[in-house]
């Protein structure tokens, strides 16, 4: 199949179960009827933060230790990526 925009050949990726045409030219992204539902299905359930029970405060907070070499490094980290720019990258 050619993307309707460029007219390059389309790739396919399968990606948590969903198919997705893509465009390796143009990076134009191409779905099946019924595939956008899944990918909104399957993010909402990704994005659903975990149940657990909730927890009982101490009766004593511990102290919080400030180490400054581990307050900068948290900023350097590298983003963790989220269902949708995990599904949509083709590189």
């Amino acid at each position: 199949m050619q993307c309707p925009s460029c007219q390059a050949d389309l790739q396919m990726a399968e990606r948590h179960g969903v198919e997705i045409d893509y465009c390796p030219k143009c990076r134009g992204v191409w779905l099946d009827r019924g595939e956008l539902d899944k990918i909104i299905e399957r993010a909402a359930a990704a994005n659903e933060p975990p149940r657990t029970a909730p927890r009982a405060a101490p009766d004593h907070p511990e102290p919080r230790w400030r180490d400054d070499d581990d307050r900068h490094s948290r900023h350097h980290k590298p983003r963790k990526r989220g269902f949708l720019g995990e599904l949509f990258d083709f590189d």
